[in-house]
């Protein structure tokens, strides 16, 4: 990393964490409208410009027209409705294309003048890559649509292709967070406090890429109730689908029950390490950071509880975004506390004196 802060390149790195949050945005508004098989096409340098005359239009439609998502789901689809689906999912794909140009052409820049060292500079290419790899995902969804029979995307694909997403994510919004501030602040104690976020983190990911099996199943709409499914503390043919391990990731039932069982176990470990936080004496920086953290945690759960009981995938999708929001909060306050050190690692005659994280 740079040795010194630089909040120009720091800036920039957040404001790609703010276009990957866009993202999530229009991939999940897209998702909402059934509209993931409606481009059947992958040019990702030259299509950047939707079909501007009837014919092309027509011959986009007739692609669509050969998955069996048309065949079965939409027979009577006219080309306004196609239309309809198809800007969302466009427009989507456009900003991920104008998200590689903002990566792209910053970097070059700022590699040439120096402002990012050859370490950082790599790294940085290797989060391009992972980019890349989670487009190429993207489309490989979107292209089992015309050479298969399946409906909907495919949750084998759909839940890595978003915990990719946050993991880039993360490591994104970390390093622009340690270019802005590179030293970390001095903090005596509060180690199990930063285990603590250490672990929120990874589970907060984890119930992301169960959130994600449950939209890919349509999980929301079954057993609608809480906490038990509809009278069952297990859910009924729970293990129907065989082998029996893609009751994990296809069975709604069992995928729903995961998701709201991980779910609420992050949720107490979320509010634990918030009180622990806000108790702490860490500056008013990390308390406001704390009071985020508790607040959007609390706000989690409830979005997740209301789109379970009505079974409503608006509420779903709030959901989802809500978890992005979270999912930041949450590496904020575990950056926070970077410094962090146990009191028995402070040798005698040299003590470290406590800052507060500003």
């Amino acid at each position: 990393m740079n040795a010194k802060p630089d909040r120009l390149v720091g800036n920039w790195l957040l404001l790609l964490c703010f276009m990957i949050f866009g993202m999530v945005i229009g991939g999940g508004h897209a998702r909402t409208i059934h509209a993931g098989f409606v481009i059947q096409t992958w040019q990702p340098l030259t299509g950047f410009i939707p079909p501007l005359t009837h014919a092309a239009w027509e011959h986009m439609f007739g692609l669509y027209k050969q998955t069996a998502q048309f065949r079965v789901l939409n027979p009577t689809m006219s080309l306004d409705q196609f239309q309809a689906r198809f800007m969302p999912m466009f427009l989507d794909r456009d900003w991920g294309r104008l998200m590689a140009l903002v990566f792209a052409i910053p970097l070059g820049i700022f590699w040439w003048r120096k402002r990012v060292s050859n370490q950082l500079a790599l790294w940085l290419v290797a989060l391009f890559a992972a980019g890349a790899a989670e487009a190429t995902m993207g489309w490989y969804m979107t292209w089992q649509g015309m050479t298969s029979n399946i409906l909907h995307p495919s949750p084998l694909y759909l839940a890595p292709h978003f915990i990719l997403a946050m993991l880039i994510f993360t490591a994104m919004l970390w390093t622009a967070l340690t270019i802005r501030n590179p030293e970390p602040v001095p903090i005596i104690g509060h180690t199990r406090l930063r285990a603590l976020l250490s672990a929120s983190i990874a589970l907060l990911i984890l119930t992301i890429g169960l959130g994600a099996l449950v939209a890919a199943t349509g999980g929301i709409h079954v057993f609608n109730t809480f906490p038990l499914m509809n009278g069952h503390a297990l859910p009924p043919h729970g293990l129907k689908l065989h082998p029996w391990w893609r009751n994990f990731v296809a069975n709604a039932a069992t995928v729903q029950f995961d998701h709201r069982w991980i779910a609420t176990a992050t949720a107490l470990v979320v509010v634990i390490a918030a009180v622990m936080g806000l108790r702490a004496p860490l500056g008013p920086k990390a308390r406001d950071l704390f009071l985020l953290l508790a607040g959007l945690v609390t706000l989690q759960y409830i979005l997740g509880m209301s789109a379970l009981v009505s079974g409503m995938s608006g509420i779903g999708y709030l959901h989802e975004l809500n978890a992005v929001l979270l999912l930041a909060a949450c590496i904020a306050c575990r950056h926070a506390l970077r410094g962090a050190t146990a009191p028995a690692a402070v040798r005698a005659g040299t003590p470290l004196v406590m800052k507060a994280a500003e």
